[in-house]
């Protein structure tokens, strides 16, 4: 609008001692917690070592629900088809079993002390 003065824009101008509610150059401070420093990187070899010590369950009924699907397959391919019902029974269990130890490996490291 032309009769309108202009009325020249003022700007804030943050005081040095103003508080700052967060301050982008440092992590926020949370009470009762305390970042670790970021682990190194294990290889997958590492990790797969580290996991099977921690339960080693796992990959014992990996490695047997994986043997009896096979074998079965097997089984089934040559017609003995009473062997391969049996196996697949068996590979159901070997998978219910993995399933049991993944849970009691959650279980044991959700209750294990912090560190």
């Amino acid at each position: 609008m032309a009769g309108t003065p202009a009325v020249p824009e003022q700007t804030a101008k943050p005081s040095t001692s103003a508080f700052v509610p967060f301050d982008f150059s440092q992590p926020p401070l949370i009470d009762g917690f305390n970042p670790s420093p970021k682990a190194k990187d294990d290889t997958f070899k590492e990790k797969f070592i580290r996991k099977t010590k921690e339960n080693p369950f796992v990959p014992i009924g990996c490695l047997g629900t994986a043997g009896m699907l096979i074998y079965g397959l097997r089984a089934f391919h040559q017609g003995k088809t009473r062997h391969s019902q049996l196996l697949m029974r068996g590979r159901i269990f070997a998978q219910g079993f993995t399933v049991f130890a993944i849970i009691v490996g959650v279980f044991t490291t959700a209750l294990k002390p912090k560190q």
